[in-house]
């Protein structure tokens, strides 16, 4: 990392930036240009080991990567506001990040139902108690992304506790 003053190494901080992030982007190699995909996603922490769990059809570009190649990347990021620093005539996008990389498997059978119901419905307030149509999770693919690598970056807004 190029600008080590930005990097976040706590992993209680990283974690938080995960939380705030409702959009993960995994990047899938694809020959010469990689196949980059944004997938709403939900997410474990158990001793520090991060998995991201998303869903979707067992048909499609982005299913057939994944089983064609069980490692990805991914990004998620949170914009703050674009800083125009008049006493240096600098512009700067104030942010923060995670980024890595990930082992991909699909999960099957009671292991897959309990991440729809425990982990993918009750990430949020709105899909906790909703009664979804159980008929569709045969034809739902959930892969479960072990992260393997893990660095976080933040550029703070000036004089604010954004982190």
């Amino acid at each position: 990392m190029r600008r080590k003053d930005r990097e976040v190494t706590d992993f209680d901080t990283i974690s938080g930036i995960i939380d705030e992030c409702d959009i993960l982007r995994i990047g899938l190699a694809d020959g010469d240009f990689p196949y980059i995909v944004p997938v709403n996603f939900a997410y474990t922490i158990a001793q520090k080991q991060i998995c991201f769990y998303i869903h979707g059809a067992m048909a499609g570009k982005k299913y057939e990567m994944l089983c064609k190649n069980p490692f990805c990347s991914f990004e998620m990021d949170i914009p703050l506001e674009m800083d125009c620093i008049t006493e240096k005539k600098d512009v700067t996008m104030r942010y923060k990040s995670v980024m890595g990389k990930c082992r991909v498997e699909f999960l099957q059978g009671e292991e897959k139902q309990r991440a729809i119901d425990e982990i993918i419905m009750a990430r949020y307030e709105a899909t906790k108690n909703f009664d979804y149509n159980r008929e569709t999770v045969a034809r739902t693919a959930v892969a479960k992304l072990t992260v393997i690598e893990l660095t976080a970056k933040v550029n703070p807004v000036r004089g604010g506790a954004d982190l």
